[in-house]
């Protein structure tokens, strides 16, 4: 039997920690995270501490934190972070990875896992799941996402409003927008046009000392990266 095969096997754990308020991450998420052998957390080449790690270090103070740098690119970000992991999870550590939101919804954990499965790390994967940015704002802003039969299309704007169009092709969807802040005044003229500007949210730094949420229609010009929107269906009374 070789030496690796002797050892623990390696587990990677994404840790949804919330949109960012520290009160809004789970019981599971902090049972987790104590019990890891290492907690590691994105941050940008050459930042600081990043929000995921924010929340992690204000509900656990005493409990130490890697930072785990991603490069600009996509493809080399995720490969560079999972070279990384590598030596920690081939000596059977169980590595736990917080991430803003949930694992499974706009997260770099999917990537980072796939990155270190073709990297050749033999490793168990599983997450917790977090509390999203849109259902926290929901709450924050008192809005009925879905009631009835109401259905829910959930995009990006990284790019542009174009995917927002293409949501609101049905009124009858209620329409939650991601990472659009810097279209926001694109994204708000586009539900004027459409008649569904009325009842629309914006909600950024979602649990932060600076956070901002209200009415879209009031919003006067571009919103940090990631900030949410929320279209409620057209028709509601």
């Amino acid at each position: 039997m070789s030496e690796r095969s002797q050892r623990a096997r390696g587990r990677l754990t994404g840790v949804g920690v919330g949109p960012g308020d520290p009160g809004l991450i789970t019981r599971r998420a902090l049972e987790v995270l104590e019990g890891a052998d290492r907690v590691v957390a994105p941050v940008s080449e050459g930042a600081g501490p990043g929000r995921a790690e924010t929340v992690v270090r204000t509900v656990l103070p005493d409990l130490h934190v890697t930072r785990l740098a991603f490069e600009m690119t996509r493809e080399g970000s995720h490969v560079g972070a999972a070279r990384a992991l590598l030596p920690w999870l081939d000596a059977g550590e169980h590595v736990a990875f917080a991430t803003l939101g949930d694992p499974h919804l706009y997260s770099t954990f999917p990537a980072l896992a796939t990155a270190v499965r073709t990297l050749g790390g033999d490793v168990d994967v599983d997450t917790v799941a977090g509390v999203t940015a849109f259902c926290a704002l929901a709450s924050v802003s008192g809005t009925v996402l879905l009631d009835g039969s109401e259905s829910l299309s959930l995009v990006t704007a990284l790019d542009g409003p174009e995917h927002v169009e293409t949501a609101l092709g049905e009124p009858g969807r209620a329409v939650v927008v991601y990472k659009g802040g810097r279209y926001v005044p694109e994204i708000a003229a586009l539900l004027a046009a459409r008649g569904r500007l009325e009842g629309a949210v914006l909600g950024e730094r979602l649990g932060l000392p600076d956070e901002h949420v209200g009415p879209l229609s009031q919003a006067s010009g571009p919103a940090s990266y990631l900030a949410t929107v929320i279209v409620p269906p057209a028709g509601r009374r």
